[in-house]
């Protein structure tokens, strides 16, 4: 199939791009960036755009960088940017690198963008789900001027934010990493390139073997990924060992509510739970130094 016909524009600003969606949101204008979720949508008539604002030509908005103690990601960063670890400081950009690894497939990764991700909101979405593990903030942009809002507030549903039609995601903030920050990430797909079924984003402030802050979020099991404080509680002031992260992942299993679908049962999420934070926090405790050896 092919898209239902619509009107291209290429703004020459990102206040011109913020008027025209204002102009023409109530009739279906939408923004696109990377396009490899839109696009395909449209073909399928799944999703429909009497316009498209094509962000693309715009400068400024592909090169993340660091302002203070955040990592700033603008809207047309591309998933790929991340394929180079030094993208971000340490250890942020490692922890970055390895999320984008899993994302889609090679192709898909040069042109989807970490905005575009963001605004599409698939429950699976490792951006989304790397935005909410790290409390980020998500700064959009309208005609009536900016505003932010956090991580925790930006998901309703899925596929759904608190994004007003009028306004474009302009950036992502995420707080730059302690180098005693232990990381580790897991996700299950059926096929390796397909949205996951779950994935869990573990992150870990360490102080020698004890856990002194820790976030731990899930993707793909309920209908956007979140924290999970009750995981975090079971590993705070703990070692980082087979009881605590058992622990963590018994506390996650009853602390969700997964989705349903024809395929997979709430049970199976419930279960995959456990397994995919398992996962990751060994995954953590594989990246700890080794112990110093005495003499």
């Amino acid at each position: 199939m092919k898209p239902a016909p619509f009107t291209y524009y290429r703004p020459t600003s990102l206040g011109d791009a913020a008027q025209r969606l204002r102009d023409g949101a109530d009739e279906g204008a939408l923004v696109i960036a990377g396009g490899q979720s839109l696009v395909p949508m449209m073909a399928l008539r799944v999703a429909y755009a009497t316009e498209l604002i094509d962000l693309n030509a715009l400068d400024g908005l592909g090169t993340p960088r660091v302002e203070g103690d955040s990592f700033v990601i603008p809207t047309l960063t591309r998933h790929a940017t991340f394929h180079d670890t030094e993208a971000a400081p340490a250890p942020l950009g490692a922890l970055l690198h390895g999320v984008a690894e899993h994302i889609a497939h090679y192709p898909i990764r040069q042109r989807g963008t970490f905005g575009g991700s963001l605004s599409h909101a698939d429950p699976s979405s490792e951006w989304c789900l790397v935005t909410a593990t790290l409390d980020g903030t998500i700064h959009l942009l309208s005609a009536d001027g900016p505003r932010t809002v956090e991580a925790a507030d930006w998901s309703d549903g899925p596929m759904s934010t608190t994004r007003e039609p009028d306004e474009i995601l302009t950036e992502v903030h995420l707080p730059l990493l302690p180098g005693n920050t232990l990381w580790g990430f897991y996700e299950f797909n059926r096929r390796a390139g397909d949205f996951a079924l779950g994935m869990a984003l573990c992150v870990l402030e360490m102080d020698g073997d004890s856990v002194v802050a820790a976030r731990i979020g899930l993707g793909g099991i309920e209908d956007h990924p979140r924290r999970i404080p009750e995981a975090e509680d079971a590993l705070v002031g703990q070692p980082l060992d087979a009881a605590s992260i058992g622990a963590a992942a018994s506390a996650a299993m009853q602390a969700v509510d997964p989705m349903e679908d024809t395929t997979t049962s709430a049970g199976y999420r419930r279960d995959l739970t456990g397994t995919v934070i398992t996962r990751a926090l060994e995954a953590a405790r594989n990246r700890a130094p080794a112990p110093a050896e005495t003499a």
